[in-house]
C-alpha cells in the first residue's frame, strides 16, 4: 500500500480469446501473493468473469465491444466513465491490439504508466514461415505476460505459482454426473480451427477404449451448437460418455474441471482452464505446434502429442491453426490413438 494506505491499484487488459484470458490466470496469482498491496481489475468480456473467480483482490470490468464500448467514442466512454474514476496507478495491457493501443492513448492524457505485452510477431513469423523456418522454442505466452508486470516495477517468478483451489461442485453438476469411484476424463474435442482439431473417428476411438474399460467417466466439452450436437449423439453410443456441453455455464463448468483426474483437449482454451487448477491435461497438436510459447502452464512436455514432422515438415504453419497448406488437411491423422490412450492410461493409473 502507498502512504495514504490505499492499494496499488493496476488494470488488466485482455479481451479475448478465451484461452489467452485463461493464461493470465497463473500469472496473475503469482502477483497477487508475492504483492499483498495490489488490487487488480481485469478489463474483458463479460462471460469469461468466472475465469477470475478463484483469485483474490481480483475484480472484473466488462469490455462491451459490439455495443456500449464500440468504435473510438464507445472506447472514450469506457475510458471517461468507467477506468478514469477508478484512478489506476498502472496499466498492464496483456493484448496489445487496437483497442487496447486506443485505450492507451486516452491513459496518456492523465500519465497513468502503460505497459504493453510484446508478442514476438517476428519470431512467430520465422516459426511458422515455409522457407527459411526458424524452428525453436519461443517465449512462452505466460513470461511475456509476466514480463509486462515486470516493467511495471512488480517481477516475479513463475515457478511460484500455485494452481488455483479445486472448487466445490453444486447439486446441479453432482446431479448430472453422479459421484462414484470412477476416475474422471474430461474431452474437448473441439477448437477454433480445423488445423488443430483432432479427426472425430480417431476421438470415437479413443473414447470407446475408454468407455471399454468401465473405469472412467468421460466428460464431453464443447461450445457452438452444432459441437453440442456431436457430442450427444456420441454420448448415446458410450454408456461412461456424458455429454457436458450446452447443459452448465462456465462458471459450473469450471468447478467439473476443477475436480477432473486428467484432461483431454487440442491446442485450445480448455487446456489452459484445467491447466489453470493443476489438473493433468494431455494436449493434441495438428498444424501448431508448443514452441509458438501456447503450452498450458506448468504441463511436462511428454503430455503434449503432436502431428509427424518428418511428414509435415512445414508444422507449426501458423500460431492459431487457421492455416493448412495443401496436402496437409490429414496431419492430425498420424496422431494414432494408441498413443493418446497411452498418455491417459500412464496419468490415470501412475
Amino acid at each position: 500500500m502507498d502512504k495514504k494506505g490505499k492499494y496499488t491499484q493496476i488494470l488488466i487488459i485482455r479481451l479475448s480469446a478465451m484461452g489467452d484470458v485463461a493464461m493470465t490466470v497463473p500469472i496473475l496469482g503469482t502477483l497477487l501473493k508475492k504483492y499483498p498491496d495490489v488490487q487488480l481489475t481485469v478489463l474483458t468480456k463479460k462471460h469469461f468473469s468466472p475465469i477470475f473467480e478463484g483469485l483474490e483482490r481480483a475484480d472484473v470490468i466488462e469490455a462491451d465491444v459490439k455495443k456500449r464500448h464500440k468504435g473510438l467514442m464507445g472506447l472514450w466512454r469506457l475510458y471517461k466513465k468507467e477506468l478514469k474514476p477508478m484512478q489506476f496507478d498502472a496499466v498492464a495491457d496483456l493484448h496489445n491490439v487496437l483497442r487496447s493501443r486506443v485505450l492507451k492513448k486516452y491513459f496518456a492524457l492523465d500519465g497513468t504508466p502503460f505497459v504493453q505485452i510484446d508478442k514476438g510477431r517476428k519470431e512467430k513469423k520465422a516459426l511458422t514461415r515455409s522457407k527459411n523456418k526458424i524452428f525453436k522454442q519461443l517465449k512462452t505466452t505466460h513470461q511475456r505476460y509476466a514480463d509486462v508486470f515486470a516493467k511495471l516495477g512488480f517481477p516475479i517468478n513463475l515457478s511460484n505459482a500455485i494452481p488455483l483451489d479445486r472448487e466445490q461442485l453444486s447439486e446441479k453438476v453432482l446431479g448430472l454426473v453422479q459421484q462414484d469411484t470412477k476416475k474422471w476424463i474430461g474431452i474437448a474435442p473441439f477448437a477454433a480451427h480445423e488445423g488443430k482439431m483432432y479427426p472425430l473417428e480417431s476421438m470415437e476411438e479413443v473414447i470407446k477404449t475408454l468407455n471399454d474399460t468401465d473405469k472412467y467417466k468421460i466428460l464431453l466439452f464443447g461450445g457452438g451448437a452444432k459441437e453440442v450436437e456431436v457430442l450427444k449423439e456420441l454420448s448415446k453410443k458410450y454408456e461412461n460418455a456424458l455429454c457436458m456441453a450446452g447443459k452448465l455455464n462456465l462458471s459450473e463448468e469450471l468447478q467439473l474441471i476443477s475436480n477432473l483426474d486428467v484432461m483431454l483437449s487440442m491446442d485450445s482454451g480448455n487446456a489452459h482452464l484445467a491447466a489453470n487448477y493443476g489438473i493433468p491435461v494431455v494436449t493434441l497438436w495438428g498444424v501448431t505446434h508448443p514452441y509458438a510459447g501456447f503450452y498450458p502452464f506448468h504441463q511436462p512436455d511428454e503430455n503434449a502429442v503432436l502431428a509427424d514432422r518428418e511428414k509435415y515438415p512445414l508444422i507449426p504453419t501458423s500460431i492459431y491453426g487457421n492455416k493448412v497448406p495443401s496436402g496437409y488437411e490429414s496431419a492430425m491423422k498420424t496422431i494414432q490413438p494408441q498413443q493418446v490412450l497411452e498418455k491417459l492410461t500412464k496419468i490415470l493409473e501412475g
